[in-house]
């Protein structure tokens, strides 16, 4: 699943935030970010789903 998350977060980023954490706070940074520059928005979706993808499966 991470896999399609991450595929999902270099097409439209805000889409692959969204399938890892909802409609949080992260959500609407990385949307913000996309909109002042794509490449942000993609290092930012990047990360969170790394992230947040190895602390939920250690939890």
């Amino acid at each position: 699943m991470d896999i399609l998350r991450l595929i999902l977060s270099i097409l439209l980023p805000p889409i692959g935030v969204f399938m890892q954490v909802g409609l949080t706070a992260q959500f609407w940074v990385n949307v913000i970010l996309t909109l002042l520059g794509y490449i942000p928005g993609i290092i930012h979706a990047v990360y969170i789903i790394v992230t947040r993808g190895s602390s939920s499966t250690t939890a």
